[in-house]
């Protein structure tokens, strides 16, 4: 990975573990067609020169509102889906370089569970064939080999062997999330992309959930990049986080760090909507105006400017840098990049404040 610029030179003690995962300046377009000929209108800026990088055994959170590009990051480093431009080393290989058997060795070692474990399960199928295909396509064990593994990974995710037999729908929400987790790993990948596998669960099915998804990584070694909107579970599950905004990477940090002092405005914001199970304990929201802008059209210089109670004129023009602040604590903020970090936290009461500065600069102009 292109390592952003350090404020103070410290060095992370994470730097020193081996990086599985290196995504360099990831960049994902989705064309808008039009018209008769069907050409090229516009296009989604779904990714935008999106940087960071996951350990071996460690797991990365990814976070960010609906439509910020979490998925598309995840699909596009599986290869699932084309990239505009960038690169995505596994290994310190460039996924995007790999030929087709090339790449059919590398699906072994890179997973993925889907966020809705129903619809990708085939329902004319029993789970066990579901499970056992990648063990079909990727080997050449015998019939009764498969059926062993199928056996041992249902029985790891907490179901019986004998499940294998019955069909998808047969089956609950969490019962179907442990299904695509057994068929993730029925290869014994290295990395799996974790697609928001607990957000369509109760609550008490999603602790069981994660707690499988722990012990997993510890028995097998895995890597996961776990992408939720759900801050308390990030923050229960992960070990470093990053945050999204429109396509891009505005706040990465270790968990410790990221919770106990966010530097970025979004950041605060989002933390501020973490329920607080205490009903005495009242929290102050944090409210943001206005909506997400398109990422047909995403707003020029920092791309969060248009809701921010903080953006002044050098945020509307210049796209902030992406900078460590201290202990691998990056933020992309003119706020912070200006000296102004103890001024950048958002409360109730100097938003009021900025929102007067911006009213009585009109009047004068």
């Amino acid at each position: 990975m292109v390592e952003p610029t350090s404020t103070n030179g410290s060095t992370s003690p994470r730097a020193e573990r081996k990086k599985l995962i290196e995504v360099n300046h990831l960049v994902k377009y989705f064309p808008v067609r039009a018209g008769l000929m069907q050409r090229v209108k516009a296009w989604v800026k779904a990714v935008d020169d999106v940087s960071f990088f996951i350990n071996e055994g460690e797991t990365f959170g990814l976070v960010g509102e609906s439509g910020c590009g979490k998925t598309t990051v995840g699909r596009t480093i599986l290869r699932l889906i084309p990239h505009t431009s960038g690169e995505v080393l596994f290994n310190g290989h460039n996924v995007f370089d790999l030929g087709s058997g090339d790449l059919k060795k590398m699906r072994r070692d890179m997973q993925i569970i889907f966020q809705d474990p129903y619809s990708s399960l085939d329902p004319r199928l029993p789970i066990g064939e579901s499970i056992s295909e990648g063990l079909r396509v990727h080997t050449d064990k015998s019939g009764q080999e498969r059926y062993d593994i199928v056996a041992e990974m249902l029985t790891r995710v907490g179901m019986r062997a004998d499940h294998a037999r019955r069909y998808p729908h047969e089956f609950s929400g969490g019962q179907r999330q442990r299904i695509g987790i057994a068929r993730a790993l029925a290869l014994q990948p290295k990395f799996i992309v974790c697609d928001e596998p607990v957000s369509a669960l109760d609550v008490s099915i999603q602790a069981q959930v994660l707690s499988i998804l722990r012990d997993l990584q510890r028995d097998f070694g895995l890597t996961y990049l776990f992408i939720a909107h759900n801050l308390s579970v990030v923050e229960h599950f992960s070990e470093r986080v990053g945050v999204m905004y429109l396509g891009k990477m505005v706040e990465m940090s270790p968990r410790d760090m990221l919770y106990a002092d966010p530097l970025h405005p979004y950041t605060q914001a989002l933390m501020s909507a973490i329920p607080v199970p205490d009903p005495t304990v009242k929290r102050q929201r944090i409210l943001l105006e206005g909506d997400v802008p398109s990422p047909l059209n995403p707003p020029s210089g920092c791309r969060f400017h248009t809701r921010c109670p903080l953006a002044f004129d050098l945020c509307r023009q210049e796209e902030p840098p992406f900078k460590d602040y201290g202990g691998g604590h990056y933020a992309a903020c003119h706020w912070l990049e200006t000296g102004q970090r103890g001024d950048s936290k958002l409360t109730p009461a100097n938003i009021a404040e900025k929102k007067g500065q911006q009213v009585a600069r009109q009047v004068i102009h």
